[in-house]
């Protein structure tokens, strides 16, 4: 497997995983009956909690545009330092903006999230010039 290809696998089992951690608080919080229920007024959750699935809607959202991307990628047969260092960018920048979010780290959110949009705008800068 390909750098890329290994880096689209990383992205997909952090966005895959980040919905743990808010489920477990919200046992805690609403208890297991409630939980797996529909209660008609449940408590809110933490606050982390909330921002944690607020960056899993951001992380889902952006990664059908960066597996996308990938896939193109791969369809063409595109792969150079500049897809593999946009990738591995990628999911380090989404590691860190799910982890500002539900930290509440001032800046480091939307840096994260322009770093990562800048990794997508890479690949498909390099699509575009393949396709010249």
């Amino acid at each position: 497997m390909n750098v890329q290809l290994q880096y689209l696998t990383w992205v997909v089992v952090l966005t895959g995983l980040m919905w743990v951690p808010y489920v477990l608080d919200r046992f805690a919080v609403w208890g297991v009956a409630s939980t797996v229920s529909y209660p008609p007024s449940p408590p809110p959750q933490s606050p982390w909690a909330v921002r944690l699935m607020k960056a899993h809607y951001n992380a889902i959202e952006n990664l059908a545009i960066f597996a996308t991307l990938v896939l193109v990628a791969e369809a063409a047969d595109l792969h150079n330092e500049t897809t593999a260092a946009a990738c591995m960018a990628y999911f380090w920048a989404r590691l860190v903006h799910a982890l500002a979010y539900t930290f509440k780290v001032p800046w480091v959110r939307t840096l994260a999230f322009v770093v990562g949009f800048c990794a997508q705008a890479a690949i498909a800068w390099q699509l575009l010039l393949a396709s010249t």
